[in-house]
């Protein structure tokens, strides 16, 4: 996927950044943001964002799919973007909804 490296890479700039100063595991950051930007993609919106912020030793990964417009609720294969993120090792939570602002997947791991 174009610019999903550049994605990864600023997730891990800013847990690493002297706001943070984590060092995360750059493989489970890679694969869990792959994971979150796949599952906003699949929306079919002309745009996604990824958000990122710490507390406790912890960052929450956020991505927006921007789709106006979306059935309440999971997507129809959520589940399956869920257990694949919760296998990943460090990852303590996720969870998506859908609200005005288009889809939410997020993710919650440990640094």
């Amino acid at each position: 996927m174009a610019g999903l490296h550049n994605v990864d890479a600023r997730v891990r700039h800013r847990c690493r950044g002297r706001q943070w100063g984590y060092r995360p595991d750059q493989t489970v950051i890679d694969t869990v943001v792959g994971l979150l930007v796949t599952a906003a993609v699949a929306d079919s919106g002309r745009r996604i964002s990824v958000h990122v912020s710490d507390q406790g030793r912890q960052a929450c990964i956020l991505a927006l799919s921007h789709q106006a417009g979306l059935a309440p609720g999971h997507a129809p294969d959520g589940d399956d973007v869920l257990h694949q993120i919760t296998a990943v090792p460090g990852v303590t939570g996720c969870g998506t909804d859908t609200g005005p602002d288009g889809r939410r997947i997020w993710a919650v791991v440990s640094l």
